[in-house]
């Protein structure tokens, strides 16, 4: 959950400072982001035909793995992992996009 936290946050402070409209387009994607978790619906609910792209959520894994924990459901180990994955991916993003523009901050600011 970390990781996905700080990839994220990283990229999206990163476009906020460099496009300064992307602060109205935030609140939008949190929203979606928010529904796109399966948070007060479980994963089981979704067709087996979107699962995939259910799963490249990055924080679909992570919910459905405390939904597991704290129901004393067996855990997708599988989920989890894809989960991390990808959240890995988007702290690689956010940090090499924050890096690119980062000598700008200063000029933009």
């Amino acid at each position: 959950m970390i990781v996905t936290a700080l990839g994220v946050g990283t990229l999206i402070s990163a476009l906020t400072v460099a496009y300064r409209d992307f602060r109205y387009v935030v609140p939008f994607m949190v929203q979606f982001w928010m529904f796109a978790t399966p948070v007060v619906y479980p994963a089981s609910i979704v067709p087996e035909r979107w699962q995939w792209l259910l799963n490249l959520n990055p924080m679909a894994g992570l919910i459905d793995g405390f939904r597991s924990a704290f129901l004393g459901k067996p855990v997708d180990w599988g989920a989890i992992g894809l989960s991390f994955s990808i959240a890995l991916l988007v702290l690689i993003a956010g940090v090499l996009y924050f890096e690119r523009v980062e000598r700008r901050f200063a000029d933009i600011i």
